[in-house]
């Protein structure tokens, strides 16, 4: 059971989503607009967003980047379905994107699967590679680089962790966004780009050699494993 938020001005479909939602279990928070759901996050954080980017008063994607640095999973709702829309929110941190109309019962499944990715991680030792530059602790869900925290979106923390976990072993966009996503996504495999992308920026100037791309295959982590 976890408490999702969900952020929508339209109330019959923010009603279809709590009704949903609370069948399957979940707690539910809703708000009506942007203003209100920032005071939601502020107050205390949920486990989840369903956040709807067209808000009467404020533009959502400001919502998102408070939830983002909550460090809070965040799927955006939204009517518009272009793939340079869906760059747009995966760029601003979101973790997926649902597009209206859309089937409770799909959004349902999407809230089970990010929330497993964030929440999931098992308990282990700090793993490190390059010679200690990068560490990754699964069980604080935390990494850093050369000492230095990395503030990683739950999915830019899962293909970090996707990557590292068969170091020098190129992986699909396919594969990343299984992975990643815990389902097949159609027409996601461009928007994984935009998350490598952020991460590589993250990473800082090594970025585009710590996350290497293999041209016509993949990603793969450029650093080895420390045994």
């Amino acid at each position: 059971m976890a408490t999702v938020l969900v952020v929508e001005d339209e109330r019959d479909i923010r009603d279809l989503l709590r009704r949903y939602l609370e069948r399957a279990g979940h707690v539910v928070l809703t708000a009506g607009t942007g203003a209100e759901a920032l005071r939601m996050l502020e107050d205390g954080a949920p486990d989840l967003v369903l956040l709807d980017l067209g808000l009467p008063d404020i533009d959502g994607f400001d919502v998102l980047r408070t939830a983002t640095r909550f460090v809070v999973p965040v799927i955006a709702l939204t009517a518009r379905s272009t793939v340079e829309d869906r760059i747009q929110g995966l760029e601003q941190g979101a973790d997926d994107y649902v597009t209206k109309p859309f089937s409770p019962r799909e959004v349902v499944l999407r809230v089970a699967a990010v929330l497993s990715r964030h929440q999931g991680a098992e308990s282990r030792d700090e793993e490190s590679y390059g010679g200690g530059r990068l560490a990754i602790d699964s069980a604080r869900h935390a990494a850093r680089l050369d000492g230095a925290e990395l503030d990683l979106t739950p999915t830019e923390w899962g293909v970090l962790t996707s990557l590292a976990a068969m170091p020098g072993r190129v992986l699909s966009r396919a594969e990343l966004v299984n992975r990643v996503r815990g389902y097949e996504f159609a027409g996601y495999e461009r928007t994984i780009d935009s998350h490598v992308k952020n991460l590589r920026r993250k990473l800082g100037g090594d970025g585009a050699s710590i996350v290497e791309t293999v041209l016509g295959v993949g990603y793969r982590l450029g650093l080895p494993h420390d045994r």
